[in-house]
């Protein structure tokens, strides 16, 4: 059975409080179980977690390389938060992984402030998703089962 992490940035974890009319009511209990609930469905393990913290994610973006060397991973789903906009280093974690990733976003970040038009992980990632509410998490799993 492969492996799916999905890996949440910066102030998700406020998620249901935070700025509801951009990011919805729901919490971030309530996407892992949407995740849960999608792996379920397509065969796999789940891996989800969150960290506000930049070190953190990136050492999680190598743990997942080391699965996708052994065969073990099918792909991460990602939603870097601000440091979308900010982080060469998760760009280079991914990219020296090789492993397979879609840059998630909740909301439209191309309809936002100006300073999240840019994507420091976009040229290292599979594919880009954002807009779909939290809907999109599963949506992305399920990508990473066609691609």
């Amino acid at each position: 059975m492969k492996t799916v992490y999905v890996l949440n940035g910066p102030n998700l974890n406020l998620l249901g409080t935070r700025e509801p009319a951009v990011y919805g009511s729901q919490t971030l209990a309530d996407v892992e179980k949407l995740c849960a609930d999608a792996c379920e469905k397509w065969g796999l393990k789940l891996e989800f977690r969150q960290s506000n913290h930049e070190g953190t994610l990136i050492d999680w973006i190598h743990e997942a390389g080391k699965l996708h060397a052994q065969g073990e991973l099918l792909g991460v789903v990602f939603n870097a938060g601000a440091y979308t906009h900010t982080s060469v280093a998760l760009h280079d974690a991914t990219k020296g992984t090789g492993i397979t990733l879609i840059e998630l976003h909740i909301s439209n970040v191309h309809a936002r402030e100006a300073f999240r038009h840019h994507s420091y992980l976009a040229p290292a990632a599979r594919a880009v998703m954002c807009g779909l509410g939290v809907a999109g998490y599963p949506l992305a799993i399920e990508a990473l089962t066609r691609i």
